[in-house]
């Protein structure tokens, strides 16, 4: 192993150990957020290996790739091999490989947080352990609980599958009760499939399972909103927390459109939910980036939506606005090393490039560009350098500095760029 170690006797392992420049980094995962990570500890003098199953992902574009899929134990095993330490750049990795890996190599952020982060009903639980708020919710295992819960909770309510699902995948918004039966049919077809009871009674489980099975969905109650913000927070081995300046995130189609920093809320707001994700980071015992999503109502509360043990899409302003980004703060994480300064330099609007977005995009980019010029925006592309170019797909970003959020919103607007 390259990386030095430190520290004194009895001390835990992930706590004694500070990776050095010159160290491998290995990624379980090769996407977008693997290579800005790759890139940034690169310039940092760190090594890089991803495993990821897609043939030239992105981030093995900028780095060595194993390529293998996630469960593949043999690959995990020479991912550990040729690397010093690990980390996870998206939490649908296998859970039981990141807990092989923590066994057999130095993985700072081990399995448990993945494990937790997987399932909504345990991150739900988890948050609410570490004493903040989130959106009353309900389990939901069978249709008898849906109606139960919608009827407890009040319509309009969001239901959703407890693993997997992301960018509005996986869920459904519920405004009448003739809705419940065929969005619990769609998101839980299993479920619906085995609802009738044998003959001589009830099932003993729910919907005919085991009695202890988990439920497969959860039904949030909708909280009417003012907005919604995020926070990154980061935290090392050693135990120092940092948090980034909180992005005021606008969806279309449910997925991410625009991170606007500062986030139109109050300095108190902002405030407190740093202080809130801090507060969460250090409760969970996190190693590396956590990204808390919350709700913030009319009258100022705040209610954590949901959490991302890893980069994330609305902390991709951080690489050209902040005096550190996301990613090079997640290899200072992960390598023990002392956190970076989380300053925001310029206010900032991020907005993403999806599929449809790409060409029109790079054309812009290579010519003058007098809407920028005229508002006095100054805009950074970022390409992911994905295979293949799909309507809905996230294939890069702009983080538009300036010196007032609404230029930069002009420049969104008068681009004519994202209106497809």
């Amino acid at each position: 192993m390259s990386g030095g170690i430190g520290g004194g006797e009895g001390v835990p392992e992930r706590v004694e150990r500070t990776l050095r420049p010159g160290a491998t980094v290995g990624v379980l995962g090769g996407g977008q957020l693997g290579r800005m990570i790759a890139l940034a500890g690169s310039a940092m003098g760190y090594r890089f290996v991803a495993l990821d199953p897609a043939p030239d992902a992105p981030c093995g574009q900028v780095s060595p790739q194993i390529v293998a899929a996630y469960d593949d134990i043999a690959a995990a095993r020479e991912l550990a091999r040729r690397a010093d330490v690990i980390t996870y750049e998206f939490e649908n990795v296998d859970a039981g490989v990141a807990a092989l890996l923590a066994e057999e190599s130095y993985v700072p952020q081990g399995s448990a947080l993945l494990y937790t982060t997987q399932h909504r009903l345990r991150e739900k639980a988890a948050i609410e352990a570490a004493g903040v708020p989130v959106a009353p919710y309900r389990k939901v295992a069978s249709l008898a609980d849906l109606t139960a819960a919608a009827a407890e909770l009040g319509l309009p309510a969001v239901l959703k599958t407890v693993t997997g699902g992301y960018d509005g995948k996986g869920q459904a918004v519920l405004r009448r009760e003739d809705e419940l039966e065929e969005a619990f049919r769609r998101l839980a077809p299993e479920r619906a499939a085995s609802a009738v009871p044998p003959q001589d009674g009830p099932a003993e489980g729910d919907a005919g399972f085991p009695a202890g099975e988990d439920a497969p969905l959860v039904l949030e109650k909708f909280v009417p909103f003012r907005c919604e913000i995020s926070v990154i927070a980061a935290r090392s081995p050693r135990g120092e927390v940092k948090s980034f300046p909180p992005a005021e995130n606008i969806h279309v189609n449910n997925i991410l459109h625009l991170s606007i920093v500062p986030a139109r809320v109050p300095e108190a707001i902002q405030s407190k939910a740093r202080e809130l994700a801090e507060k969460l980071i250090a409760g969970l015992d996190a190693v590396g980036l956590l990204a808390v999503e919350m709700f913030v109502t009319e009258d100022g509360k705040l209610f954590v939506n949901e959490l991302a043990p890893r980069p994330h899409n609305s902390g991709h302003y951080t690489m050209d606005a902040c005096a550190t980004s996301q990613f090079e703060q997640h290899v200072r994480a992960v390598c023990n090393l002392p956190l970076g300064d989380t300053e925001l330099l310029t206010p900032a609007v991020m907005v993403n490039v999806l599929g449809q977005h790409l060409e029109g995009a790079v054309e812009r980019f290579c010519s003058d560009d007098e809407e920028a010029n005229r508002l006095g925006v100054i805009p950074k592309l970022h390409i992911y350098g994905k295979t293949e170019s799909k309507t809905g797909r996230k294939m890069g970003h702009i983080n538009l500095l300036c010196k007032d959020t609404a230029d930069a919103l002009a420049w969104v607007e008068q681009t004519n760029l994202w209106r497809n």
